[in-house]
């Protein structure tokens, strides 16, 4: 792909301006966002009494069984809203090879996760799947081509950057896959990570990561009533790997912004509690000579639960997380040079607290294994 090609694909979307409220179209953008929420809640209520069953078993936290695959209105009304988006969004799109390649890897996601939550697919064709998703949306050019480092400018990353992309990808789909043990816990943390992302773009002028960040947080708005405080469906892998994989492909797109150094980080940064406690509990179980792709409770979350802490309560910490990622966003944003650098270590710190405390309280009731 010659220097022509990737100027067109990440122009003008993804370009730092100062956009008024009337570039916005804000009244507009957030009817869109209410009208897709009921949507979404409409289709949730039938997949109430259509979904596929959930049934319990001694590594779920659910003790009756629930139907899943909720996710199928957060896909539904997403795929909706991007399509109106490639037909008539003429400021919030990307240029057609990569837009069209985006709509298609993120229905080969939609489609091979619901089948998994009919057939329960093993883990390596899940994978497959993901893998399969993730080289068709680098193959259009959706990748990172430099990252603006604090005192050095643009670094051209070359041959690696279709690799990060990929990995970054693979990873994230995952961790939101793995964090979708709890009611209202990935829903809530995509939710703040959305609204957060969407207000970063548009006033930054990222008009496509704007407004897909709104289509999805639209989605999972009219998922999230049902799903917490107490679960009527869940999201299943349709709607976890797919919220999942959206966020990692708009992690890439704020990683183009030009001018802003860091901006690489603004995804990270948003999800930071669920991306900690999945990359802490892999490094722990491997530490520990356990099997990473065997299912297990081990998850920082899971230890909670399962130490007596209420899931309500689990869940809304990680939305606090995705919030303390926000504000700490804010303020990455706001400065410049090795300053930023400082920033971006923040949420260590309410995670370390949180992961002390975990260890203490799982202590305290003789837990044993964490699993």
């Amino acid at each position: 792909m010659n220097q022509a090609t990737v100027a067109q694909i990440f122009s003008a979307p993804y370009s730092i301006v100062n956009p008024t409220l009337g570039e916005l179209a804000l009244p507009r953008h957030i009817a869109l966002f209410l009208g897709l929420a009921m949507l979404s809640g409409v289709i949730v209520r039938a997949m109430i009494s259509v979904g596929v069953p959930d049934r319990p078993d001694a590594r779920k936290a659910h003790q009756r069984i629930t139907p899943k695959s909720g996710g199928v209105g957060i896909v539904a009304t997403f795929m909706l809203g991007i399509v109106l988006l490639y037909r008539y969004g003429h400021v919030s799109r990307l240029a057609t090879p990569a837009f069209l390649g985006m709509i298609g890897a993120a229905a080969l996601i939609a489609i091979v996760s619901f089948l998994d939550d009919l057939r329960d697919f093993p883990f390596g064709i899940k994978l497959a799947a993901q893998c399969v998703a993730a080289v068709l949306a680098v193959a259009v050019g959706i990748w990172p081509h430099s990252f603006a480092l604090p005192l050095i400018g643009n670094v051209t990353l070359g041959p690696a950057g279709p690799v990060a992309a990929i990995v970054w990808i693979l990873f994230v789909t995952n961790a939101m896959n793995f964090i979708d043990g709890m009611d209202g816990l990935a829903a809530g943390s995509t939710l703040v990570a959305c609204l957060f992302l969407a207000g970063f773009a548009g006033l930054h002028g990222g008009f496509f990561v704007y407004t897909t960040a709104l289509l999805l947080a639209g989605g999972v708005a009219g998922f999230l009533p049902f799903n917490w405080p107490k679960a009527r469906i869940f999201m299943g892998d349709v709607g976890s790997q797919f919220c999942g994989f959206i966020l990692a492909l708009l992690g890439i797109a704020a990683a183009e912004y030009q001018g802003l150094s860091l901006s690489f980080l603004i995804v990270p940064l948003l999800l930071s509690g669920i991306l900690l406690d999945v990359a802490f509990t892999l490094i722990r179980r491997a530490v520990q000579g356990e099997s990473l792709t065997r299912p297990h409770r081990g998850h920082l979350y899971q230890v909670a639960h399962r130490a007596g802490l209420d899931p309500r309560g689990v869940a809304i910490v990680y939305w606090g997380f995705a919030v303390f990622g926000g504000i700490t966003v804010i303020v990455f944003m706001k400065l410049s040079g090795l300053a930023k650098i400082a920033v971006i270590a923040a949420p260590l710190l309410p995670f370390a607290a949180w992961a002390g405390f975990v260890g203490r309280r799982a202590r305290q009731v003789q837990l044993g294994r964490w699993g």
